[in-house]
């Protein structure tokens, strides 16, 4: 194969998603597989994630069911943020952490009044810990201060704490999965407002068929705490800031959003 050819190659992958390497070096997918596992993976460090990747008999391959189960049970038992980060690192009802570098669980201030969610890490995120360090995440950051907030005025988290192989999006089942971690965070979080960045946040906690054209800029009403009808607080949906910069079309109406949100949190006297 020629140097153009492999460089095109290459390019094909790219622009398929491929980001990262999975071996040390090239496979013959041809060739009958082998069950002896290489060294590397036998001798790798406890901390990668080969060295954690479960066995079949883990948990990480239950049902959906029990693995949702698991979930409330863990999440309920979480009394504030680092119990609830300590569960997530300790459930094993996905896979998706044994592919993931570091959970990536919040930023920004707890005690805010607003409570910014997307829809899971991409790789600086996955390397960096936290949510929309990315190009994404610096649109954000520039979306907050267009209104006068920052990080330190603000929390932000995603449906889900790892990422998903190759930054695709999140699964409706992985959604589902996830949700009572979600739950628990926004429980004890008690925001007084809530942004769902992107039609993944949007579909997760809305329960709505319609897509992000058609929900963003709306307002809709989340009961915060189970049980409690008084911690009822508005939300609205926007644009993720990903799909902006594929659309800068679209940034009109999610200035417009932005303004409603800046109006809606000086009605409720949080800026």
């Amino acid at each position: 194969m020629t140097t153009e050819s492999s460089l095109a190659l290459l390019k094909l992958q790219l622009d398929f998603g491929v980001d990262e390497a999975i071996a040390d070096g090239p496979q013959n997918r041809y060739r009958p597989n082998v069950t002896t596992p290489p060294v590397e993976a036998v001798n790798a460090p406890a901390n990668t994630p080969s060295a954690r990747r479960p066995p079949a008999t883990a948990a990480g391959f239950q049902s959906q069911t029990v693995a949702i189960n698991s979930a409330q049970t863990m999440a309920a038992a979480a009394t504030d943020l680092a119990s609830l980060a300590e569960a997530l690192r300790q459930f094993d009802g996905s896979t998706l952490k044994y592919t993931a570098t570091n959970l990536v669980f919040a930023d920004g201030n707890p005690a805010a009044p607003s409570m910014w969610i997307g829809e899971a890490p991409g790789a600086d995120e996955d390397r960096q810990g936290k949510p929309f360090v990315g190009v994404s995440g610096q649109l954000l950051d520039r979306m907050l201060a267009a209104i006068g907030l920052d990080r330190r005025s603000s929390y932000i988290t995603n449906i889900l704490p790892w990422r998903p192989p190759g930054n695709r999006k999140p699964t409706p089942a992985e959604a589902e999965l996830f949700q009572p971690f979600l739950d628990r965070h926004i429980e004890l979080v008690r925001p007084r407002l809530l942004v769902l960045v992107g039609g993944t946040a949007a579909a997760t906690l809305l329960k709505r068929p319609e897509g992000i054209t058609r929900l963003h800029g709306k307002w809709f009403e989340h009961q915060t705490v189970a049980g409690d009808p008084a911690s009822v607080a508005p939300v609205i949906a926007i644009f993720h800031p990903a799909y902006l910069l594929r659309q800068p079309a679209l940034k009109r109406d999610a200035w417009r959003d932005l303004l409603a949100i800046k109006e809606k949190l000086h009605a409720l006297g949080g800026s």
